[in-house]
């Protein structure tokens, strides 16, 4: 009986030890969830106020084009000078750009 038990003494010995080897393991891999969890929060934490601040930007610049179209709207209902003046800086815009198209593509070759 005497050596049965000291046996079996041997195996809780073994068996204690690979418990604390797993636990160890345990431990760690929880660990780096724990770390992963954290970064994850502060990374959704630094889109959530960036994401603000453009939806707060995109209203600023809703609020200033529908200012614009209105001011335009209203000066191609005016008189008929005013639709001139607006067809010669439309014009000229156009050509301005592709004025600049063609110099940057020069630049670029």
């Amino acid at each position: 009986m005497a050596d049965w038990n000291r046996g079996h003494g041997a195996v809780d010995d073994l068996l204690d030890a690979e418990n604390k080897l797993l636990a160890d393991n345990l431990a760690t891999k929880v660990s780096r969830l724990k770390s992963l969890a954290y970064d994850i929060d502060k990374e959704a934490e630094d889109q959530n106020l960036y994401l603000d601040s453009m939806d707060s930007d995109f209203l600023s610049a809703t609020g200033l084009l529908s200012g614009s179209v209105k001011r335009f709207s209203s000066m191609v209902r005016s008189s008929r000078d005013n639709r001139r003046i607006l067809c010669y800086m439309s014009v000229g815009l156009v050509l301005l750009f592709f004025l600049l198209y063609y110099l940057v593509s020069r630049i670029q070759a």
